[in-house]
């Protein structure tokens, strides 16, 4: 993993994994080129100045196996995630709900000038990011709303409404990098809350990571860090328990479909190779 004294030691878990997945974002623009999967211009300005250089510090875990196939994963679920969202705008969708939103930077490179975008997460979490657009100049446009939720304990469909989402008009949901962090009965909560509350033509993109064998767990490094232990998902049991909440299609998205669309015949060795699964689901 990203070597720990290379970054602020004041920063929370939430900083910290903001602050990795942008790095990872950064370090596909400068390290991957056959071709790049996922592009995000922002990602080395909005981790700081001294962003580039964290990111040659870690170059050793970056360019490992695992930093690889972990980087693959990450490009992967944005890049796919983004192509569906188009999906809809050319639907006709104006809203979409970033739940999670980290250092995530679509709001400030969105081309789509009737799409509001709701960016959803903890308000410390929240407040340290919009210090980093601040001090990295990038301005933050009207389009977005900033909605301060406690994931463990507010329903996020009541603050959106708070903020002004429209519950009667379809949207797209992101729910990337934030399942790790969940128990199952909070991930299917938050799954029951948006199936009753939002309209028809919803959906919501989710990852998750499958549970390791026990020879997986040896060849990778350990994931846990102070304490913190990740949360996996049997694909098939997550899939099965989320139909009967009342969707009209959950599609599941393993890695081999996304080696497939994304990573087939590279030369590079960028390629999926851990447990990550996507679910899309639509009400």
């Amino acid at each position: 993993m990203l070597d720990m004294t290379k970054v602020p030691a004041n920063w929370q878990r939430d900083e910290f994994m903001g602050f990795y997945s942008a790095m990872q974002r950064a370090a596909h623009l400068m390290l991957d080129h056959d071709p790049r999967i996922f592009e995000d211009p922002l990602a080395l300005r909005i981790m700081g100045p001294e962003a580039e250089s964290r990111v040659r510090l870690n170059l050793a875990h970056l360019r490992s196996l695992f930093g690889r196939s972990l980087r693959a994963s990450m490009m992967a679920r944005n890049r796919y995630t983004e192509d569906e969202l188009v999906r809809f705008i050319l639907r006709g969708v104006r809203q979409y709900i970033i739940l999670g939103a980290g250092l995530d930077t679509f709001a400030y490179r969105n081309s789509f000038e009737d799409l509001r975008v709701f960016e959803v997460d903890y308000p410390d979490t929240q407040a340290w990011k919009r210090s980093c657009l601040e001090k990295a100049a990038i301005p933050i446009p009207a389009s977005v709303t900033y909605v301060a939720v406690d994931f463990g304990r507010q329903m996020i469909t009541d603050a959106l409404r708070r903020s002004g989402f429209r519950s009667d008009e379809p949207a797209f949901f992101s729910f990337i990098g934030v399942t790790r962090y969940l128990t199952r009965e909070a991930l299917i909560s938050v799954f029951s809350s948006f199936v009753s509350s939002m309209p028809t033509g919803s959906e919501i993109v989710v990852d998750f990571y499958a549970p390791p064998s026990l020879l997986q767990r040896l060849r990778e490094p350990n994931q846990e860090t102070n304490g913190f232990r990740p949360s996996y998902f049997d694909p098939m049991t997550i899939t099965r328990d989320l139909k009967p909440l009342g969707f009209a299609d959950v599609k599941l998205i393993g890695p081999k479909e996304l080696n497939v669309r994304y990573y087939k015949n590279r030369k590079d060795g960028l390629r999926i190779r851990n447990r990550m699964h996507l679910i899309q689901a639509c009400v």
